[in-house]
């Protein structure tokens, strides 16, 4: 079950003037106004901090202020080793380069992917979860903690070109960047912060390559003792999300491009309790919820853009799936 450090959840609760004690209680004013189930390893589950989240943001009353006071609040040393490693990491690549390859010992809900190829580089968040409504506002959060953390690593005055996300502006992109101090794009194709290429040469302010590599050796310990290997259904819902538009992919391909033979796919998924079938439909459904929810597309079109050839089996399989039409759940989304 993918999870998350308990040191999010408490900078959220903090951020809106709330506290998360350790046995998972949500104080407000003195009341408990929600609950958590903390994990033994210092982690709650990925729903549990969804929720939390979403219950935070919807009785805040002002969203982007919230979003500003969590990337103050949430430290690089509230990552352990890692937050270390990145700030004694010799140069801002350095830096990015150990969140890139070690994100994942605070959470496996999302990893983060560095990307050098272009002008502008960019630091992209990418989920690894099923859909939550939360999750645009948690990337937001995120991206706006690592870009006060990494002006805090580097200097001031370091300067990004924007940060993109995917989704549509919840408010006015101008107030993002009036707190942020640099221009927001939505709708775009990425959620990701995007800078200079040569500002990933530039020095740490507390680098120290020798006292980096220690930490970085830790981390490689670290990450070699968990489990390396994501479940068989998570990687072929990332397979089969890209390939719907061109009409539903086949079992024995999907197998062979895993180097698997169809038996063998169909034995170990069995092995995780689903069918081929089960992981397409989630496939379908996750990519049909983002697309409603974040984009203009018809319904007609996302049928298409799903697998489905007729739009009426496509809204008959996702009140199926979701418990609602296609139309009601992008208008329930848009009012949120």
């Amino acid at each position: 079950m993918p999870s998350v450090t308990n040191a999010f959840a408490r900078t959220m609760a903090k951020a809106a003037g709330m506290t998360l004690t350790d046995d998972g209680a949500l104080i407000f004013d003195g009341a408990v106004v929600h609950r958590v189930q903390p994990l033994d390893n210092g982690r709650v589950q990925d729903i549990d901090y969804f929720n939390l989240t979403e219950w935070i943001r919807d009785n805040h009353p002002d969203e982007i202020a919230l979003i500003r006071a969590y990337a103050e609040l949430i430290q690089t040393d509230d990552l352990g080793v890692l937050g270390l490693a990145i700030k004694t990491a010799p140069t801002l690549r350095a830096s990015l380069q150990r969140v890139e390859r070690y994100y994942r010992l605070v959470t496996d809900t999302a990893i983060f992917h560095l990307d050098e190829t272009g002008d502008p580089a960019f630091l992209a968040i990418e989920g690894q979860t099923a859909h939550h409504p939360i999750l645009a506002f948690r990337n937001e959060t995120a991206m706006a903690g690592f870009a006060v953390n990494i002006r805090r690593i580097v200097g001031a005055d370091l300067t990004f070109k924007f940060v993109s996300f995917r989704h549509s502006c919840r408010s006015n992109p101008e107030l993002y960047a009036a707190h942020f101090g640099c221009p927001f794009r939505f709708g775009a194709d990425r959620d990701a912060i995007a800078f200079d290429p040569a500002t990933l040469c530039l020095p740490n302010r507390l680098g120290d390559q020798a006292v980096s590599d220690f930490l970085t050796a830790h981390l490689e310990t670290e990450k070699s003792s968990i489990e390396d290997a994501p479940s068989l259904a998570r990687t072929l819902v990332h397979r089969l999300t890209p390939a719907l538009s061109n009409g539903l992919p086949q079992a024995a391909q999907i197998a062979r491009d895993m180097g698997l033979s169809e038996r063998t796919l169909y034995r170990r998924l069995a092995d995780e309790g689903l069918t081929f079938r089960d992981v397409l439909g989630q496939a379908q459904s996750s990519l049909a919820q983002e697309l409603l929810r974040d984009s203009d597309a018809s319904i007609a079109e996302i049928a298409f853009l799903t697998g489905f050839s007729e739009q009426s089996t496509f809204s008959r399989a996702f009140k199926r799936w979701v418990g609602q039409a296609p139309a009601q759940f992008r208008q329930h989304s848009s009012n949120i």
